[in-house]
């Protein structure tokens, strides 16, 4: 629970002198010092990310010069923290541990904290949890968005019987691989799907997402086994369903709902929307959508999905609500979204998306 300790926890004036702290008295007197660790961690940290890599595609992705670089990444090596082969530049198993010892340290030299808290005052929302990097160009970082999901989980979630809803999507469909045990002897958590499947591929629907959730944290699952755009006629027989009415009932008496926010024309073509609908998003400026809801920059719903499963009203009732969505492209719609947000919303985003978000603020 590392990343959650110091906002629970009160510590002892000693305890609060800390290595970031140690680390702060040595930049005082060798500023120098701190700045070289800060380049060679972003290195490191840049490779781990996307290994094996060359050197000018390292070079780029740091906005370095290649002669600079070959001179940090040559006194890597001598440190046997990275190794190269034809394929690439990759982390040594020294190198790995060195890079998992000072994230969370540089995590905060380099102001993801104060990142976050920005972001939750400017939202107004309960917590905003960023990690560093760009999804977009970084596939690891939504592994990252898993691992803060599970912590966050583990905090939240209370003891007995939980019912967890979970959306779909690319995003929640990673994110849900890098979860882990959620069980103990006094808590027991079921996953079912917030919505039925819109015609995308099985892996991302949110029935195979709840699935793997489920699996992973040792919790159980309930299918909902409903296309989400149907005929009124279709629709109201399925609701006479039983087993449709059970999971529907479950995903009513959720206390804890897991989404993603899409940006709107892409998820309009996810959708297979009509012609005629994509001209309207875009005439109507949509940049966001959640829960089958479209929203412009302003936050305004310009059109809403019929749907099975739950509505964005819904969510004022629900006590634990956890948002996952990152990406310097992305920043609009999550943006949007938010100003729609219930305020016992955290969202977990990277720091791409959260300074895109925060300059746009600052205009």
């Amino acid at each position: 629970m590392g990343r959650f300790k110091s906002m629970t926890d009160k510590k002892s004036p000693t305890e609060e002198f800390t290595m970031l702290d140690e680390l702060k008295l040595i930049e005082a007197v060798a500023p120098d010092i701190l700045s070289v660790l800060q380049e060679r961690f972003k290195i490191l940290r840049n490779i781990y990310w996307m290994q094996p890599i060359g050197r000018r595609n390292l070079a780029e992705s740091l906005g370095m010069t290649e002669r600079v670089l070959r001179t940090e990444t040559d006194l890597l090596k001598r440190l046997q923290l990275i190794d190269s082969s034809k394929s690439g530049m990759a982390l040594t198993k020294k190198g790995q541990e060195v890079y998992d010892a000072l994230n969370k340290v540089m995590d905060q030299l380099f102001g993801m904290h104060q990142i976050e808290k920005k972001l939750t005052d400017y939202f107004g929302n309960e917590r905003c949890l960023v990690a560093a990097g760009d999804s977009d160009q970084q596939s690891k970082v939504v592994d990252k968005f898993g691992a803060i999901l599970n912590e966050s989980l583990d905090l939240l979630l209370p003891e007995g019987e939980n019912i967890i809803a979970v959306m779909g999507g690319t995003t929640m469909a990673t994110v849900a691989e890098n979860l882990t045990n959620l069980e103990s002897k006094r808590r027991h958590n079921l996953f079912v799907p917030a919505r039925g499947g819109i015609g995308e591929a099985v892996t991302v629907q949110a029935n195979s997402v709840s699935a793997v959730m489920a699996m992973r944290t040792n919790g159980d699952h309930r299918a909902l086994y409903v296309p989400e755009q149907l005929s009124s006629a279709t629709y109201d027989s399925l609701l006479r369903e039983p087993l449709i009415i059970e999971v529907l009932n479950l995903i009513s008496e959720a206390n804890c709902v897991i989404h993603s926010i899409g940006r709107a024309l892409h998820m309009a073509a996810r959708r297979k929307m009509s012609e005629s609908e994509i001209l309207m998003l875009k005439q109507n400026n949509a940049v966001g959508e959640s829960f089958g809801y479209f929203f412009d920059e302003t936050g305004k719903v310009v059109y809403k999905v019929p749907r099975i499963g739950l509505q964005l009203k819904d969510l004022q009732h629900i006590p634990i609500i956890l948002a996952v969505a990152g990406g310097k492209s992305k920043a609009k719609a999550i943006h949007a979204y938010m100003k729609n947000a219930p305020k016992q919303t955290w969202l977990i985003t990277d720091e791409a998306a959260a300074n895109e978000i925060l300059k746009g603020a600052t205009l």
